[in-house]
């Protein structure tokens, strides 16, 4: 199946996962479509392996992914799930320290797959956290967050527990949701591998053509990532186990949507 076709087939799935009302149909056709991206990205890398030498080779290609416009609130919890899929997919990811863009590592046809869920994806989560917020059930909740005290000449950290405020319920909120659809990302992810692994003809060496497929991948970050740093996700000196368990039970529900990116500026590399 070519490129093209893949990407279709997975946005056909996306909008059926869209459009119903059934938390496990919508499980289902996500799941559907994490283990189509699977296989194409497994058949795809045993083609690469055995391509003719007349033929052009696949090889990793560096691609800019919108986030948001620089001066928007909340852009690292939406880099947060874009990096999540990523590592679901076989691409690794740098961050403008905007937060606005993100540089993706991969081949294309994985590169293709992280943006149509992220874009799904990332329509789930920010409705999710609407409603959250609409229902004022973070007015209930508290956040504890680490303060520093200065006594004469000395510093001490210690945590605060206060009421915890919308803007900070909705980081929270969404923090969780992306950790959680990363992990069931990568479940179905691992799990379709490992059937094609177990299924396949004793030489077709699919786990090899993998293995070698990571290490080319490595090896192109590595030549060129110019990034300085390491990018801290959602760093932040507050918790809140109550928005966190509530973005954590919708990132298990979360159904797939379709939503276009945002263009932003490029900054400063983090890693």
């Amino acid at each position: 199946m070519s490129s093209d076709k893949m990407v279709a087939r997975i946005g056909g799935l996306l909008r059926q996962a869209e459009s119903t009302d059934n938390p496990h149909e919508a499980e289902a056709f996500m799941e559907a479509a994490q283990r189509l991206a699977t296989a194409a990205s497994i058949d795809l890398a045993v083609a690469r392996s055995h391509t003719a030498s007349r033929e052009k080779r696949a090889t990793p290609v560096q691609r800019i992914v919108p986030i948001g416009e620089p001066g928007k609130k909340g852009l690292r919890t939406y880099v947060l799930l874009f990096v999540a899929i990523a590592r679901a997919n076989d691409v690794q990811c740098d961050v403008a320290q905007s937060s606005t863009q993100v540089f993706a590592y991969g081949f294309d046809t994985d590169i293709d797959t992280c943006q149509a869920l992220y874009a799904s994806l990332l329509v789930q989560m920010v409705r999710a956290s609407d409603a959250y917020i609409s229902s004022g059930a973070h007015r209930d909740a508290t956040v504890d967050r680490e303060v520093i005290v200065v006594r004469g000449r000395r510093r001490y950290r210690t945590v605060e527990r206060k009421p915890l405020a919308g803007v900070t319920a909705r980081l929270e909120f969404q923090t969780a949701f992306a950790h959680r659809v990363g992990e069931r990302l990568a479940a179905v992810r691992k799990e379709a591998e490992a059937e094609v692994v177990a299924l396949e003809a004793p030489e077709a060496g699919t786990a090899m053509v993998l293995r070698d497929k990571a290490i080319e991948l490595r090896d192109f970050y590595a030549a060129e990532s110019t990034a300085r740093g390491t990018w801290r996700g959602s760093a932040s000196n507050s918790y809140s186990a109550e928005a966190r368990r509530a973005g954590d039970h919708a990132g298990r529900r979360a159904r797939l949507g379709n939503q276009p990116e945002i263009g932003g500026a490029r900054g400063r590399l983090e890693r």
